[in-house]
């Protein structure tokens, strides 16, 4: 036996009776953790400071060049999700955990190298590449492994994994806040150390995850449950297509454009949310009521918490109302509420803006949640993981999609002589916009032709 064969999927197999409750707490464990790149943005301003300390000095970096750390990193995301996706069907939950923890916490302790010697290309690699292709095997390990456990609600048991990743900004938020603040000094903003710190907690967090997970025994099924049975109406196969089959298929490509359009939207609001909030409600445009950077901190947490929130309740209700009829509502209450939100930014209306954003959270989450059960639902189980790591490459291109709509249309603004606070109008209408053409995608969603089934099961 070799040194590290505590990591191959034999081991991990679970006794025919096992308790299948006991494996969230590890898919929970490793999302906490990658979810963290959710709270990005509380490092955006300090960031720009590392030299002036007080105030940006003129060799400081912009936010725009911070901006694309986020960018890389959620890349690399579905970059990695879809090449290793069929690895670590074959391997292993275990492996793929190890090799995440690996690459998510060593993406810390890189950036701090480059934040010491002020090398921005540096950081780009630690949490952009090396950290972004541990948040890929990191995210799809759990979800598929939570499917296989839980095939009577896939929804529910995609919102169980998921929503830890959603979650993962509330714990960090205001983590990295209070680590950046005991390691502040007169020469120092704290980020270093900081980043220190959190690689450490997450290393020993997701190591846990990664001896706590199981896989279920062949024989294994739910009480009550039996393979082969579908709900009228709900357009779910009892076939199963693979990986390689699926993505020649129109399904996947609209299921595509749905996570590429709810995402994009998201997380143009989401990744300048601290800036957005502080910019739209400071002492200038409403006075005594202005949003500090701690506040601004907590409202990113809040967000987070929705988000946390909607990957479990709405990816739970999908298993009633259905996949299809979960997503006609993420997009049409979604765009509403983005065309709802200049008025409420401009007015002043600062809670009623918090509201809207924390209920788009909850879709935007919700829309992460429920799209492995959808895609269960339309290709079967047999190699969901690997499909939904190649349909997270459209999270890969949302990551840039996203907020490079919005930090172009603030700068362009901006540079046109329109105040920071005066560049949210707009940004929210092209978010809002985005969600409608994602509406159109869902809507031509339909069943896979069956001859696109698995040649095993045709032959039956």
């Amino acid at each position: 036996m070799g040194l590290f064969s505590f990591l191959d999927r034999s081991r991990t197999v679970a006794p025919l009776h096992y308790n299948r409750w006991l494996v969230p707490p590890a898919a929970l464990a490793i999302h906490l953790c990658i979810g963290q790149i959710y709270a990005y943005s509380v490092f955006k301003l300090p960031m720009t400071k590392l030299i002036g300390i007080a105030e940006p000095g003129p060799e400081d970096w912009q936010q725009k060049q911070i901006a694309w750390i986020f960018t890389i990193a959620l890349f690399c995301l579905g970059a990695s999700a879809a090449t290793f996706g069929k690895w670590m069907e074959r391997v292993g939950p275990r492996k793929a955990m190890f090799a995440s923890a690996l690459c998510f916490s060593g993406g810390f302790f890189i950036s701090s190298i480059g934040v010491s010697l002020h090398e921005i290309w540096i950081v780009y690699l630690g949490h952009g590449v090396i950290g972004g292709i541990g948040l890929g095997l990191g995210y799809i390990s759990p979800v598929s492994t939570l499917i296989k456990w839980f095939p009577d609600r896939p929804g529910m048991a995609t919102g169980l994994a998921i929503m830890g990743f959603g979650g993962g900004a509330m714990i960090a938020s205001p983590l990295a806040t209070w680590l950046m603040g005991l390691f502040r000094t007169a020469s120092s903003v704290g980020v270093e150390e900081t980043f220190l710190a959190m690689g450490c907690i997450y290393l020993c967090m997701m190591l846990f995850g990664m001896f706590a997970v199981r896989v279920p025994h062949p024989e294994w099924q739910p009480a009550g449950f039996e393979k082969g049975n579908a709900p009228a109406g709900k357009m779910i196969t009892t076939g199963n297509v693979l990986a390689d089959k699926a993505i020649r298929t129109p399904q996947f490509y609209l299921l595509f454009g749905v996570l590429l359009l709810n995402v994009s939207a998201g997380i143009g609001l989401l990744e300048h949310a601290s800036v957005m909030v502080q910019e739209l409600f400071s002492k200038e445009t409403v006075g005594d009521r202005w949003v500090s950077a701690d506040a601004a901190a907590g409202f990113v947490g809040l967000l987070s918490l929705f988000n946390m929130a909607g990957r479990f309740i709405w990816s739970s209700t999908s298993d009633f109302i259905g996949r299809k009829l979960t997503y006609i509502l993420f997009f049409s209450l979604g765009a509403i509420l983005f065309f709802t939100l200049p008025f409420l930014g401009t007015g002043g209306h600062i809670g009623w803006f918090v509201a809207a954003a924390a209920f788009i959270m909850t879709m935007y989450g919700g829309g992460f949640a429920t799209i492995p059960a959808y895609l269960k639902d339309i290709f079967g189980v047999i190699q969901v993981g690997a499909i939904h790591g190649r349909l997270l490459l459209a999270w890969s291109l949302a990551a840039i999609v996203g907020p490079v709509v919005v930090n172009n249309l603030r700068a362009s603004q901006i540079e046109a002589g329109a105040s920071a606070a005066e560049t949210y109008p707009l940004i929210f209408m092209v978010l809002a916009g985005l969600l409608l053409a994602g509406f159109v995608c869902n809507i031509m969603v339909n069943t896979v032709n069956p001859i696109h089934h698995h040649q095993a099961e045709k032959g039956k």
